[in-house]
């Protein structure tokens, strides 16, 4: 076979189950993978696949608790989720009267005896949440296929169609009429079935610490000037950026009066010194990807073409085809046209290539080409593309197509991030802003904004149109002067970030997760389905409608996980195990984080601070002890996996008027974070306290307290990032216990509207009086002989309403 590269070699030493685990017949083989997974396999030689599949790398994953009974017709395979009952080389599919004849394996749930139900070949798996992804541009069939999250307690992944690996990397055809299907029988016990799957088919990668900031993108002909105008842009409003990406237009692209989608030379009337620009965004911490897209074939545009032809042969004159299964000129493609870019500084590409027909050549442009991004060890993988289909949490990061710039669309794309769990993936990239047509209006690029600060990626992009406003500074003032603050808020939140996509790619931890996996009810009430938790300290519960004119806010509804959790913007408390009403300003966002929880962040909020904090600002919610432990490397390199970083324990020992917080590293190398920094403790909800001691090893440090709103400050500065330091704060009643309420949202909106300051303390008194519900609907009626419009009469009658509801 042709050699693509060590890069490109699969691990053959895991994809062979272990032959205590099989139970194997004539023309059938079932596998125990673990306590809650099975593989089933029929051919019609006897012959089993051992090679890796494009979804499945690993198959021996240690010898799990099983029992085996079987008799010359039967066999049954029980652990303590499932039992498996077959009938000795028989098709695995029954009758239509009865499928599950010859074939069925049976949920044992822990919990309830009721929910024990059969699974069977072909089983429709109607309660299957879905989510499998490419994009929104691509119909494939396989774009909403079923995920692993299911109410039913099963899911299975057929893997019969999905093409074998060589020893070399390249793809092989299966026997005909073989099956290979992988059931997960895990009941309740979602979390680990998804790290089993994990295991099974590839843990996510860790992305590179540049792709957590904010992303720029126009399907524009920039020039230099053009490049250098928007990071001018960018500084002038103090909004740090730390990737941009080139589309289309970078490159040549006239051929025989056609304009191609492909080309790999840079246009030198838009960047004669390619570079040099690459060096000058490099100088400040901005990297630079590329649209990329073979799919048109190689021609004579690019300089390379002539040698291109001697190697893989051509008239010289005429485009040569591409085809992804090709290992020669995929060869050719990496060799002779991007890694030459790479050398003069490209950070990445972005792989537009689409085959609406083939889910194998999609999976395998992006299989190949993040593989080939990976192949260096001082240069972390990382590929822009379309969803693979097959194990896409691999293959990070996956664009979801172009989509309209509407609230329609908005929800559409919350709905996307949140299912893609379902398929373990979190590295989800959808445009911020919407893409094309809709109507160009505030309120949505803010919501917009303020979705994507709060998304596992945030990147803007969008049609090349002279009327699309992504640039946050074409709005007007207010509107810019949200999305800017939003948008440094994103860079800030780079620790909490990095930290959990280590937990990603290590524990199997998703950093979206739906809130429907901890409360499955809410999956069918349009109110509560978009909610989901962000990482492990935080829920969003995204605003996806327009505001009330009248009011000037949106009317959101929510719902709080049981606990108390506190508004991270705020700090107001909110018991949980309740539905609430808020009324939210265009420049507030609904994130919510739990009691005792501890959240990282940078100080830095207006450059492209995208390396570890020098300044880290630590917010701690009162109520509950915690630990966060915080993971830090170099983000770029491979050098983590040798051992070189840093894992830091932020212990928070929470007593009521007395807190304690020991921060110190408890793994990895010295020398990965800063020698020193200064640290930024936030108390949230937390008066100032009468005693701050804090102490690093056994010296007592000085710091800086105060109080900032509801928040008590201890300011440190110079602290060692190796060592112990440790803070108490005490007093007397020093926690604030500021449940929100109803009433202060209403007086806020009060306070907002253009009404007669007479009338407003009338209206006031009524609102917030003690008379019934009834009576305060007729008083307020009875406002408009005293000149309240009937708009507002409605408003204050709506109010009522809601508050009737609390």
């Amino acid at each position: 076979m042709y050699p693509l590269g060590d890069q490109f070699l699969p691990d053959y030493r895991r994809s062979k189950s272990d032959s205590k685990n099989c139970v194997t017949g004539k023309n059938y083989r079932f596998s125990i993978i673990t306590e809650r997974v099975i593989r089933l396999e029929y051919s019609p030689s006897g012959i089993f696949a051992d090679k890796p599949s494009q979804l499945v790398q690993n198959r021996n994953l240690g010898t799990p608790v099983f029992t085996i009974r079987q008799d010359p017709t039967m066999v049954q395979i029980s652990t303590k989720y499932f039992e498996l009952n077959y009938m000795k080389d028989q098709p695995f599919l029954g009758s239509s009267v009865n499928p599950s004849k010859n074939l069925k394996i049976t949920l044992v749930s822990k919990i309830d005896k009721d929910r024990q139900r059969d699974w069977y070949y072909k089983h429709p798996e109607v309660r299957n949440m879905k989510g499998n992804i490419c994009a929104y541009d691509v119909p494939l069939n396989a774009t909403n296929e079923r995920g692993l999250y299911s109410i039913e307690g099963f899911a299975s992944f057929d893997d019969s169609d999905n093409k074998l690996l060589e020893k070399d990397g390249t793809l092989v055809d299966r026997e005909p009429g073989s099956i290979d299907v992988y059931v997960f029988m895990y009941d309740k016990d979602f979390k680990e079935a998804l790290v089993d799957y994990f295991k099974i088919t590839g843990f996510p990668e860790l992305l590179p610490r540049y792709a957590l900031g904010n992303w720029w993108s126009r399907n524009l002909p920039y020039d230099e000037d053009g490049i250098k105008d928007v990071i001018y842009n960018f500084e002038k409003k103090r909004i740090p950026l730390s990737v941009v990406v080139l589309d289309h237009e970078w490159h040549n692209r006239e051929f025989e009066n056609k304009k191609l989608q492909t080309g790999f030379t840079f246009n030198q009337k838009l960047f004669p010194n390619p570079q040099a620009i690459i060096k000058e965004l490099h100088d400040k911490n901005i990297r630079v990807g590329l649209v990329v897209n073979p799919e048109e074939g190689f021609s004579p545009i690019d300089p390379i073409y002539s040698k291109v032809c001697e190697y893989v042969g051509g008239d010289g004159k005429s485009i040569i085809k591409f085809d992804p299964l090709n290992p020669k000129l995929l060869d050719v493609y990496f060799k002779m046209y991007l890694h030459p870019l790479e050398a003069i500084g490209v950070d990445f590409f972005w792989n537009d290539y689409k085959d609406n027909k083939s889910i194998t050549k999609m999976w395998s442009m992006t299989h190949y080409m993040y593989h080939d991004s990976d192949r260096a060890a001082n240069k972390r993988g990382l590929v822009l593309s379309r969803g693979s289909i097959v194990a896409p949490q691999r293959y990070p990061v996956i664009y979801g197509g172009s989509t309209e710039i509407t609230w329609e669309d908005l929800a559409k794309q919350v709905f996307s991030y949140i299912n893609a769990s379902n398929t373990g993936v979190s590295w989800l990239s959808l445009d911020v802003g919407g893409t094309h047509g809709g109507i160009e209006e505030s309120e949505l690029y803010i919501r917009e904004v303020q979705f994507g600060c709060f998304s596992p990626i945030l990147r803007f992009h969008a049609e090349g149109g002279h009327y699309y406003k992504k640039e946050p500074w074409v709005w007007e003032a207010k509107t810019t002067n949200i999305v800017a603050e939003f948008l440094r808020l994103r860079h800030r939140f780079i620790p909490y970030l990095y930290t959990e996509a280590y937990n990603y790619s290590r524990l199997g931890i998703p950093i979206v997760q739906p809130f429907y996996y901890n409360y499955p009810w809410c999956y069918d009430d349009e109110l509560y389905k978009n909610q989901y938790y962000f990482g492990s300290q935080l829920l969003v519960c995204p605003i996806l409608t327009k505001k009330d004119s009248i009011m000037n806010r949106t009317i959101h509804r929510f719902y709080m996980p049981d606990g108390i959790w506190y508004d991270f913007f705020t700090g107001k408390k909110f018991p949980g195990g309740k539905k609430y009403i808020s009324f939210i300003r265009e420049e507030d966002y609904p994130v919510f984080a739990p009691a005792g929880a501890i959240i990282p962040l940078s100080n830095k909020s207006d450059r492209n601070n995208i390396g570890l904090a020098t300044e880290m600002e630590i917010h701690i919610f009162p109520g509950v002890s915690n630990m966060y432990t915080l993971y830090e490397d170099d983000g770029i390199t491979s050098l983590y996996k040798e051992g070189y970083f840093l894992k830091t324990s932020i212990d928070y020992n929470y007593l009521r008027s007395n807190y304690t917080v020991i921060i110190r590293a408890i793994e990895g190398k010295s020398g990965i974070a800063p020698d020193r920094r200064d640290y930024k403790l936030v108390f949230r909800n937390t008066k100032h306290a009468d005693s701050v001691k804090v102490m690093f090893n056994d010296q007592e440090v000085q710091s800086q307290n105060y109080t900032e709103g509801n928040d008590f400050i201890v300011m440190l500065r110079g602290i060692p990032t190796v060592g112990q330091l440790t803070v108490n704060c005490r007093g007397k009643d020093i926690e604030i216990d500021a449940v929100r309420v109803i009433n202060d949202d209403v007086d806020s909106i009060l306070m907002d509207l253009q009404i007669n300051t007479y009338l407003k303390e009338d209206i006031a008194a009524i609102i917030f009086g003690d008379q019934t519900i009834q009576k305060k609907r007729i008083a307020i009626r009875k406002l408009k002989k005293k000149g309240l419009t009937k708009d507002h009469i409605n408003l204050f009658l709506k109010l009522l309403e809601y508050i009737s509801e609390v």
